[in-house]
């Protein structure tokens, strides 16, 4: 690893790239009110999150044998772009109120404005904003400077990365609708939804734009699933159990909106009829309340829905290290996965 070289210096030196792009596409209209929405899409962007995407995508590069370089850093800061408007999209559908201990951007937009059209007017800004990021993300990876032929195998995976999160996110959505989702189902959601786009689709386009051969995009596909889908059950015990404090979101909404997790699905497979019909009568309620939820929380932890999903995570992590340990990447790659690996499974916020 490069003298000097931290997790939190790769972190400063993307955010650093994502400023840089977002003040070479400034707003092309002069009107204070896009000028408006233009300052308040950067400073979403660049306000918070922890960078897991591009720094994951960086030792991809790396574990592929690529050379610290400013190439991949725009390449993995493409990536943040492709999530904030992801992230944007998402709180709009949740009716999120805060992300990342901040106003959601559709509720920032819609507190410019007053009068009845003005949370109709944040809905449709913030699908604009995030429709912009989405296409932001694609300009910067295209322009990151690598050589075409590892740049076109890097699109292709890019590709079926937004393909693979917008069919899981849509699987989600079908999931409120029907509801009742067994485990099954839910795992299929977070695979699509969170775990390949957040692990294992960043590995690999790093990899492929340093030109790694197709056993170790396999390896990080060995290594990335089980762990994205360790991240993604950490974000929903979080989601449920977490402190809003610490992680920025309230731990209502993912209550509220009734999501079908497999904290969830467990619980009422294995609930009491009495705790059954207490899920059943508060889970997706718009007008759950704290203490109601406290006793949703209690359901959820005497049926072992929790030490379930503890004990899956755990299960993850082990394969995922155990991929890692068995793949041929750059030694000092694989100690920072390895780190990495337990912090995301391990997290708090």
């Amino acid at each position: 690893m490069p003298v000097g070289f931290t997790q939190h210096s790769l972190g400063s030196r993307i955010d650093r790239r994502l400023s840089g792009f977002l003040d070479s596409w400034r707003n092309p209209v002069s009107d204070p009110g896009v000028e408006a929405a233009y300052d308040l899409l950067a400073e979403f962007i660049l306000g918070g999150g922890k960078r897991v995407r591009p720094q994951l995508c960086y030792w991809g590069w790396r574990g592929a044998g690529g050379d610290d370089c400013e190439e991949i850093i725009s390449a993995a800061a493409a990536l943040e772009l492709c999530h904030a408007g992801l992230l944007i999209h998402d709180d709009i559908m949740d009716g999120s109120l805060l992300r990342r201990g901040q106003a959601t951007v559709h509720r920032s937009l819609t507190d410019l404005h007053q009068g009845p059209g003005a949370e109709a007017f944040g809905r449709a800004g913030g699908i604009l904003l995030g429709t912009l990021s989405l296409a932001w993300s694609d300009a910067l990876l295209s322009s990151c400077g690598v050589e075409a032929p590892r740049l076109r195998a890097a699109h292709h995976l890019f590709d079926a990365m937004r393909t693979e999160v917008i069919s899981g996110q849509y699987l989600d959505v079908l999931a409120q609708l029907r509801a009742g989702a067994t485990e099954a189902e839910a795992l299929t959601v977070i695979r699509y939804k969170s775990a390949k786009y957040t692990v294992e689709r960043p590995l690999q386009i790093g990899g492929a734009l340093a030109g790694a051969p197709l056993e170790l995009l396999d390896a990080y596909s060995r290594f990335g699933v089980p762990l994205g889908e360790a991240f993604q059950l950490r974000d929903d015990v979080l989601g449920t159990f977490g402190s809003s404090a610490e992680t920025g979101k309230s731990a209502l909404d993912d209550l509220r909106e009734g999501k079908q997790t497999v904290m969830y699905a467990y619980a009422v497979q294995h609930a009491a009829p009495a705790q059954l019909q207490h899920l059943r009568a508060w889970h997706g309620n718009p007008e759950l309340t704290e203490e109601r939820a406290a006793e949703v929380r209690q359901i959820l932890t005497d049926t072992g829905a929790l030490a379930r999903v503890e004990e899956m995570i755990d299960e993850r992590v082990r394969e995922a290290m155990s991929a890692l340990a068995a793949a041929e990447l750059k030694p000092e790659a694989a100690a920072v996965l390895a780190t990495m690996a337990d912090q995301l499974a391990h997290r708090t916020k």
